[in-house]
């Protein structure tokens, strides 16, 4: 009675999960989907038939069917159900964008579920024994052909059960072997170069100011091809800059992006941020300091979360100041408003005098669920007009910052970067919502200007792949200042045919890279590989994997050994 009542629950929650999205459809569909809801429905018969206490029973089914409710509104949302990583960033600090997922509909769902798990008990009649038997035998057989069902449909990772799901996730996916390689250099043979050498050392003695805008991808701007332009002052600062037309983040969260540009250090998968508080090597702000440069890291955000504060001690600021240190007049769970942090930013600005400093601004607008203490001019009936009102807001402080910066005289004397830490999804691919769940384009592809007033007086389109990783050694180039052996990033002034090299293990395992018109995407935990080609296919729809074996093969196992080798130096760290 129970583990039948126990299967009809997983059934209908995967049904509601599943509701409204497209799949290619065949014979192996259905089980593909299903079996690991079998699988938890064998191991509860099983232990339903040992254990001789139905309060204990009883407890285990309350359990298993009030986890799948609540997984119902998470994996509509997120395309995945409750993972590890995704528990560990669910503080307190993005209570905003949760309850903004509390709506009747996700409700409903959740109590369709509880009611179903409540009523089938009270209402299925017990099976004879040897139903049973042969029910267990038949669930044993699916169980078993599910992982090839699996191999020959593309779930996208949705056919997971939640608690196998969370229990996957805890364990590692990548063994740490160390393989001494040049990351970005690319196998194939280049079909274009740009030679920016000439900037080198163009900047010494400015002021370094380097921007990490929030969430914020190079599809949505002008500058990138967009229709509209809710970053203006991004698009004027465009025409006195260095715009990289495909620069990629390393990892779709802002912590791990983070690490990338002060250590020019790639992320490892399935390790935690807090880890690389004790990252061996110079990072971009303590190499500055020593060369005398006063240096401030001002975040609109609470350095509390995932581990930013661990990343950021003892990294080479010597001020360093989140929402709570700045105080707001408009205040959220993720922060406060970008204004106050700009007054504060400016008065740093001021107490240093005439000295050379390198700030770093932080800043939050761009985060889900995208609320600013102004209106913008987009209209938000859709969730992307929300968005680009942010991206208008956070645009307005970067106008403002730059006009402070010029009443001061010091513009035409500051190098500018600015960046996306990674970008933001709204359904370009079916269930690709936010930002750290897929590497697709939406997600980690994003604007990237070297703004030089004064210095850069025509744009400069730079058409060659760049990463987050190349932004310190970018930096030290501009200032002729020696790039640190343990920076896994190379300048984007070298003439030179590199890659970007990315991840994400939010949920499933993935890998991938770009290398000039090729994108390519691994699945650690189905084996399973794509292959675009960006030029004839910009969003990502035709698999061209098998058309290409050789270059799928190579790509493969450069990130195989990457992945396994950044985890080695992870592990690593004291």
């Amino acid at each position: 009675m129970r583990p039948l009542s126990l299967l009809c629950v997983l059934v209908l929650a995967k049904v509601l999960v599943l509701w409204d999205r497209e799949f290619v459809w065949t014979a192996w569909t259905p089980l593909a989907f299903i079996w690991q809801d079998l699988l938890i429905v064998a191991l509860y018969a099983a232990l339903d038939s040992v254990v001789r206490r139905p309060w204990t029973s009883w407890s285990v089914y309350a359990l298993l069917v009030g986890y799948a409710a609540i997984n119902v509104p998470i994996a509509r949302a997120l395309s995945s159900p409750l993972t590890v990583p995704m528990l560990r960033a669910a503080s307190s600090t993005i209570t905003d964008s949760i309850l903004y997922y509390v709506t009747g509909p996700n409700l409903l769902r959740v109590a369709a579920v509880l009611v179903l798990a409540f009523a089938l008990p009270l209402t299925l009649p017990s099976l004879p024994m040897v139903h049973r038997v042969k029910a267990m035998i038949a669930v044993g057989l699916l169980v078993v052909l599910g992982p090839v069902a699996s191999a020959r449909v593309e779930t996208e990772g949705l056919h997971r059960n939640p608690v196998v799901a969370f229990v996957v996730t805890a364990l590692p996916r990548v063994a740490g072997v160390l393989h001494d390689a040049d990351w970005s250099l690319s196998s194939f043979e280049a079909r274009q170069s740009q030679d920016l050498t000439q900037w080198r050392g163009a900047a010494r003695g400015r002021n370094i100011i380097i921007i990490h805008l929030e969430s914020t991808a190079a599809r949505y701007l002008r500058s990138y091809g967009a229709v509209e332009d809710p970053m203006p002052n991004l698009t004027e600062l465009a025409a006195q800059a260095i715009l990289a037309e495909n620069a990629y983040t390393v990892y779709p969260e802002t912590i791990k992006s983070l690490v990338a540009v002060q250590s020019a250090i790639y992320p490892a998968v399935d390790t935690e941020a807090e880890r690389y508080e004790h990252l061996p090597g110079p990072t971009l702000a303590s190499l500055l300091s020593m060369a005398g440069y006063r240096t401030g890291l001002f975040h609109s955000g609470r350095f509390r979360y995932l581990g930013m504060a661990e990343v950021l001690r003892n990294r080479g600021y010597e001020t360093l100041e989140d929402a709570g240190d700045i105080g707001g007049k408009h205040e959220s769970s993720f922060g406060i408003d970008e204004e106050s942090t700009l007054r504060r930013m400016l008065a740093w600005i001021d107490a240093g005098g005439e000295r050379l400093f390198h700030l770093t601004y932080m800043p939050i607008a761009g985060h889900h669920p995208y609320v600013t203490p102004t209106a913008g001019p987009f209209l938000e009936g859709h969730l992307i007009g929300r968005y680009r009102n942010a991206l208008h807001y956070s645009d307005h402080i970067i106008g403002s910052l730059v006009q402070g910066l010029r009443s001061r005289g010091l513009l035409e004397r500051t190098l500018l970067v600015i960046f996306g830490d990674h970008g933001e999804a709204f359904g370009e691919h079916a269930g690709n919502f936010g930002h750290s769940i897929f590497i697709y384009e939406e997600n980690i592809r994003v604007p990237y200007l070297v703004v030089a007033p004064g210095l850069i007086r025509a744009p400069i389109r730079l058409g060659r792949v760049v990463s987050l990783v190349d932004t310190a050694p970018t930096v030290l180039d501009l200032l002729a200042l020696a790039r640190p052996a343990s920076f896994q990033g190379r300048s984007i002034l070298e003439d030179r045919h590199n890659m970007a090299l990315f991840c994400t293990d939010y949920s499933q395992g993935l890998i991938g890279l770009r290398d000039e018109r090729w994108k390519f995407i691994h699945n650690l935990d189905s084996g399973r590989s794509q292959l675009f080609d960006l030029e004839s296919d910009p969003i990502e729809r035709i698999d061209l994997s098998s058309q290409h074996p050789e270059r799928v093969d190579t790509y493969r196992t450069h990130l195989r050994r990457w992945s396994a080798n950044q985890k080695h130096l992870a592990a690593a760290i004291p």
